[in-house]
């Protein structure tokens, strides 16, 4: 048990990043990337079928358990762990790391949990880390979008642990297993739970919210992780619920739209992902075993590709200290290894031929078009005009190649890690497009789909210039600055100030009254002890103290005070029936 434990990639990466709090800060930096290489190369070695079971209670828990499904996300989670690693090679902040590292454990832990205790644990485990990562920023916002974003993943955890105490309770058993598609109220807190990390709306403000106060390194981290590991969980646990199929096209508009409408680089991203996790969601309603592998496809593809925008994004704002588009404009000639990165995640988010976006989304509409869902299709193809719009023309045209609207901008040097690191990720982009075999053979099922067909490239190519010619014709009406944008967070926004009043200034308030009045009290009882001879004798003379008694006064006080102790206590304890 103990040897098997040591296989473990997720408690490795946990320990590992727990070691780094006493590894000498010379070599934390270079620890920080070998942990994650480590837990990859114990992966590659496990086979599937590996299981770590040990007993606890009446129950069977089984904390590792590695098939075709998630072995595919774990070998997406460690790898950009490594890249993110190489990314934040530079930066000595012990927190970061630390909170990186047990946040990808948790990730790792999450995907090979076979049962809900043990996926539980480690999903806790991934709200509570990454919030690090937010609080790591230290500026003005990150404390209170940190907290925001603690609560709801506590109230989201609550929810999907009510569900899974009702759902032991009514099958007897913990192992993680696909539920019918019946909405018992088990599945359905187990679902909204689940949804809540999936950023599915109503309940996805929070990733737009806290994706940009992040530090750097954590947007990178956090941009894989969460969603994505939430994407596994419902491929698992709810493949053929058909709500998905149109909760999954909503979401692929409404990122779209609020993506268009934001101005922070990084918010338009976080916006971004909500889209392409609705394609995921969709292929997931549909459960065929070409939309499951194309969910799975396109969640390897997006991990990659997100966390290369990313990480391009935060060079520009590691460059600049900007992250509105309406402050930026004209790097192209000062960043131009960056633009170069960025553009090859903006041509794979878009769809580009020969970029991995393109064989997993053409999987999925593929799956979309057999299932006969022929308005999926077509509401799908809108928003991807609209990914095409926000994160392939409208974020680069307005940081590399707009005017400069700021003329006096300083410009810091890229460190060479981060441009390695946006660099491998490039190469993962372009590599999975031109050989799409390569993610395609270690998919759940096996598969001979060929995306470079006649028809989705004539597709993909209408869309791409229609996508071109709606932008520019409305590139300035896209430019849009706003100093908060509102979406759902307006139901804790409003009210935050009144709830702030209630909650927090009231009681403080009441408990400084409550103070007062003890202190008052304090008071006048201490002054009225200074001499207990004025209450004790009201006749005594008030120049009379107790310390002019006689000892005897004293001794005679004390006999009958004693008296008076003794005749309470065998009272008390005396049987009056």
């Amino acid at each position: 048990m103990i040897i098997e434990v040591l296989y473990f990639p997720a408690l490795f990466l946990i320990l590992g990043g727990l070691t780094l709090s006493v590894i000498p800060k010379n070599i934390r930096s270079i620890a920080f990337i070998v942990f994650p290489l480590v837990a990859l190369g114990a992966l590659f070695s496990l086979p599937n079928g590996f299981t770590i079971t040990y007993d606890f209670a009446s129950y069977e828990i089984t904390l590792v358990h590695i098939d075709s499904l998630n072995r595919v996300f774990a070998i997406i989670f460690t790898l950009v762990a490594v890249i993110g690693g190489i990314f934040a090679y530079h930066i000595s902040d012990k927190t970061q790391q630390i909170s990186a590292l047990i946040y990808a454990g948790g990730a790792l832990g999450v995907t090979f949990a076979g049962d809900w205790l043990t996926l539980f644990i480690f999903w806790e485990i991934m709200a509570v880390s990454s919030t690090f990562l937010i609080w790591a920023q230290k500026d003005r916002d990150s404390g209170d979008v940190g907290l925001r974003y603690l609560l709801v993943h506590i109230f989201g955890g609550g929810l999907l642990f009510a569900g899974i105490l009702l759902h032991i309770a009514e099958s007897g058993s913990i192992l993680i297993t696909a539920l019918p598609n019946i909405y018992t109220l088990s599945s359905v807190l187990i679902l909204l739970g689940v949804a809540v990390n999936a950023a599915v709306p109503p309940l996805h403000a929070w990733l737009a919210d806290s994706y940009p106060k992040a530090t750097i390194t954590g947007s990178v981290f956090m941009s894989a992780f969460t969603t994505k590991s939430a994407i596994y969980v419902m491929i698992r646990v709810f493949p053929e619920w058909e709500i998905l199929i149109w909760v999954g096209v909503f979401m692929a508009l409404y990122g779209t739209v609020f993506a268009l409408l934001s101005n922070d680089i990084r918010q338009i991203l976080a916006y971004s992902i909500i889209s392409q996790l609705g394609y995921m969601v969709t292929a997931i309603g549909i459960g065929s075993e070409m939309a499951i592998n194309g969910a799975v496809a396109h969640a390897f593809g997006h991990i990659l590709y997100k966390s290369l925008l990313f990480m391009a994004a935060g060079a520009v704002i590691y460059s600049t200290g900007k992250s509105r588009l309406s402050e930026l404009g004209g790097l192209a000639h000062k960043m131009k290894w960056v633009m170069v990165f960025y553009m090859i995640g903006a041509f794979s988010i878009s769809g580009f031929p020969l970029f991995n976006g393109f064989i997993s989304k053409t999987m999925i509409m593929s799956a979309i078009g057999d299932a006969h869902f022929e308005w999926v299709m077509l509401l799908f193809l809108v928003a991807s005009v609209g990914s095409y719009l926000h994160s392939g023309l409208k974020i680069p045209y307005f940081t590399f190649f707009g005017n400069k609207r700021n003329t006096d901008m300083s410009i810091e040097e890229v460190p060479l890690n981060m441009k390695v690191a946006m660099g491998i990720g490039c190469v993962f982009c372009i590599a999975y497009g031109l050989f799409p075999d390569l993610i395609y053979g270690i998919l759940p099922y096996s598969t001979s789909y060929r995306p470079y067909s006649v028809y989705h490239l004539v597709e993909m190519i209408q869309i791409l210039v229609m996508g071109f010619i709606v932008f520019w014709f409305f590139k300035d009406k896209l430019n849009i600055s706003f100093d908060v944008l509102l979406d759902t967070d307006w139901f804790y926004r409003k009210p935050a100030t009144l709830v702030k009043d209630v909650s927090v200034y009231w009681v403080d308030q009441t408990f400084d009254k409550a103070e007062l009045v003890i202190l008052s009290i304090r008071k006048w009882t201490s002054v009225r002890f200074l001499n207990p001879m004025l209450w004790l004798n009201p006749f005594t003379n008030k120049k009379n103290k107790s310390s002019t008694y006689s000892p005897g006064i004293e001794i005679v006080l004390t006999f009958v005070l004693m008296l008076f102790v003794l005749f309470s206590i065998v009272y008390l304890f005396v049987d009056h029936k």
